[in-house]
């Protein structure tokens, strides 16, 4: 175990740039110093420099990629002077990573266990079977269930929390000095991320490492960093105490940052941005209020869902019989013309498999579907063409719903004519103005996904979906992977938008604040059922439901 309060790491005026972008500083000066047993927190927008500088330091910027400073290691070891052999004596075994998305980090060909194993042997000398003991107690100590079984399973054959802990595992076999952890939670739903971060501190109290915790969860970072650097276009703009920093900001924008994050008691109101709070007059935030959707008792429901019912077949294999797994277990419940719905829970719980179900996108073995009057449980696909004019999805990577071949105009214009709803000639028009609809200007038309950010792409997607006209969106984790401030900017478009044309919403989502912010009602949703539903405000301060209180106990809602 390694010396508490052992100095670490000492970063002085770090400094990184692109050859092909002239004198243009994607990192600038950043100066910090880091101690065994300390956790610091890097938090900032998307392109703000945080993972840049981690590259830095594991010394895996890309080859165009210069840099200037100095960052000294443990006993004064040179990092910004190492050639790429003596990096591979230090990367892995004194400064371990854990990536954002452990599914692209994790070779989807080799098993599990095999990576760890080739994880271990690269730095220590043992035997393979030596190495595979090791690598079973490691899956142990990062409490995975039946670690012998697990070794000979292959990524895909995991859950996402799971496949965070074998990350984990492979970084820490080594007993790092620095674990450089770099968005390890964004994905996760709130349980899971208790438990990764549970862990985390665990296996850092037992070897005395330092963490370096990549986040946009401020509130995150509030509970579990000793220190924290905020970032701003490539600059660090605030750092110090976690606590001291983020209770209590001291540049405007830690204090728009903070804002941005909704709150459960303000509701009604509009979330304030990083431009309504850092250029005021240049970006008003209205001062309007999203009223609370009062359902009368005798009004009939737009979508309404009876005693849903899907299962999965797992098909049989030499070793193991054909196996029904439930995925959705009779579930009902009803939206109203201008409601908002949200369904929240872990991942694995059945709500992408119900919302799909919904859309025609996945077969279900009973139940009834009315929407808005009509039975529409037996459709046959030719007539779910009908359904989705009224009923639109909207996906949690824009990206990959949105084809790179086309033009944003082409992707906007392309459903209102095969629907029809609009003439040819006056399509563009219509796909202008619903451009401005969603806050993006005209000339966006003209332009590819891959020109846009993603919190634009998102807005790109939204007014896809607007396109024909739905009474119905269903929102599945669309803004999980986003920037608290584009997320707050999206929620306000959302809000604005159901305002603006009666949209109801299905909003899909693990995190319970922006579930509580944007719902009228909530559905928590437990192995394939509803376990509690009932008003956004009494599920989240007055739970029934022990899995409910669990889910709200995980969470982080507010930087108290």
């Amino acid at each position: 175990m390694k010396t508490t309060g052992e100095h670490i790491l000492n970063v002085q005026n770090l400094s990184v740039w692109f050859s092909e972008n002239g004198p243009h500083k994607v990192v600038q000066d950043i100066s910090f110093s880091l101690s065994a047993h300390e956790t610091l927190a890097l938090v900032g927008e998307s392109g703000s420099g945080k993972s840049l500088t981690a590259l830095a330091l594991m010394g895996l910027l890309p080859p165009q990629a210069k840099q200037s400073g100095t960052i000294e290691f443990y006993q004064g070891t040179p990092l910004h002077q190492l050639s790429p052999k003596a990096w591979r004596n230090i990367r892995g075994k004194e400064i371990g990573m854990i990536f954002q998305e452990p599914m692209s980090a994790l070779n989807p060909i080799m098993k599990v266990g095999q990576q760890l194993v080739e994880a271990i042997l690269t730095h220590e000398r043992m035997s393979r079977r030596e190495a595979k003991q090791k690598a079973v107690e490691w899956l142990s100590a990062v409490q995975l269930p039946n670690p012998a079984l697990l070794f000979q399973r292959y990524p895909h054959q995991i859950s996402g929390g799971q496949k965070q802990r074998v990350m984990i595992a492979m970084a820490m076999c080594h007993h790092p000095r620095i674990l450089i952890a770099d968005e390890p939670t964004t994905a996760l739903d709130v349980t899971v991320q208790k438990g990764i971060i549970q862990l985390m501190q665990t296996l850092q109290k037992t070897y005395g490492i330092a963490i370096i915790f990549i986040t946009h969860d401020l509130s995150l970072a509030a509970s579990m960093a000793d220190k924290v650097m905020v970032m701003q276009k490539s600059r660090m703009v605030e750092f110090g105490n976690a606590k001291q920093v983020l209770l209590s900001p001291q540049h405007i924008y830690t204090q728009a940052l903070v804002s941005c994050k909704p709150n459960p008691y303000h509701k009604r109101e509009l979330l304030p941005t990083i431009d309504s709070i850092t250029r005021p007059e240049e970006f008003p935030l209205s001062q309007s209020t999203i009223p609370h959707k009062v359902i009368s008792a005798g009004s009939n429901p737009l979508l309404s869902v009876q005693n849903l019912t899907v299962n999965y077949t797992q098909k049989a294999s030499l070793t193991q019989k054909a196996q029904v797994f439930t995925a959705v277990n009779g579930v009902s419940f009803s939206i109203h013309a201008g409601e908002t719905v949200g369904i929240v829970g872990e991942s694995g719980c059945g709500k992408s498999t119900l919302s799909r179900a919904l859309m025609g996108l996945q077969a279900f073995q009973q139940g009834s579907i009315l929407f808005p009057d009509q039975e529409i449980t037996d459709y046959a696909q030719a007539d779910w063409k009908r359904v989705r004019l009224n009923m639109q999805m909207i996906f949690q990577d824009p990206y990959s719903s949105l084809n790179p071949r086309m033009r944003i105009g082409e992707i906007l214009t392309e459903p209102m004519i095969v629907h029809k709803i609009i003439l040819k000639e006056r399509a563009q028009q219509e796909a202008i103005r619903l451009l401005e609809s969603v806050q993006l200007p005209a000339s966006a038309y003209k332009r590819y996904p891959h020109e846009f950010s993603g919190g634009q792409r998102q807005r790109i997607a939204i007014a896809r979906a607007l396109a024909l006209r739905p009474k119905i969106l269903i929102c599945d984790e669309c803004v999980s992977a986003l920037d608290l401030s584009i997320q707050a900017q999206i929620l306000n478009l959302l809000k604005l938008l159901q305002k603006e044309f009666q949209l109801s919403y299905l909003f899909i989502s693990h995190d319970l604040s922006v579930v509580h912010h944007l719902s009228d009602r909530i559905l928590v949703m437990h192995a394939g059922s509803f376990v509690e539903e009932g008003h956004a405000d009494d599920i989240l301060f007055r739970p029934q439901h022990p899995y409910t209180q669990k889910l709200i106990s995980s969470a982080n809602f507010a930087l108290t």
